[in-house]
C-alpha cells in the first residue's frame, strides 16, 4: 500500500485541540457543533494541501508523512512543531494536540 512521502497531494480529516481538551478547530462539521465552534459560513471538507510544500505547520505536515489511507493518528504538538513563539500570534507558544485521518493520496 502507497505511504504519503513529501511531493504528494494529500486529503485529511483533522481535529484540532489543547492539551485540556478544547477544540480550536476541526474539518469534521458534528465534532465543530459539539465543540461549539461550528461556523455555516466554512465548507467542512478534508484540507488538501501539498506535503512539504509548507502550506501547513512543520508538525502537522511531518506527522502525515509515511501514513496510509485511512489510517488515523494523534500527535501532540509542542509550540516549536506548530507556530513557534511568534508575537502576536493568537497560537503563538502554545502546545497542539491533532488528531488525523488521511483520507486520500490524491
Amino acid at each position: 500500500m502507497t505511504v504519503a512521502k513529501n511531493g504528494d497531494t494529500v486529503r485529511v480529516h483533522y481535529h484540532g485541540s489543547f492539551p485540556s481538551g478544547e477544540v480550536f478547530d476541526t474539518s469534521l462539521i458534528e465534532e465543530a457543533k459539539s465543540a461549539g465552534i461550528y461556523d455555516p459560513r466554512r465548507d467542512y471538507e478534508p484540507l488538501k494541501f501539498k506535503l512539504g510544500a509548507g502550506q501547513v505547520i512543520q508538525g502537522f505536515n511531518d506527522a502525515i508523512v509515511g501514513m496510509k489511507p485511512s489510517e488515523e493518528k494523534t500527535v501532540t504538538l509542542p509550540p516549536e512543531q506548530a507556530y513557534g513563539h511568534r508575537p502576536g500570534h493568537p497560537m503563538s507558544g502554545k502546545t497542539l494536540v491533532f488528531r488525523i485521518t488521511l483520507v486520500e493520496i490524491v
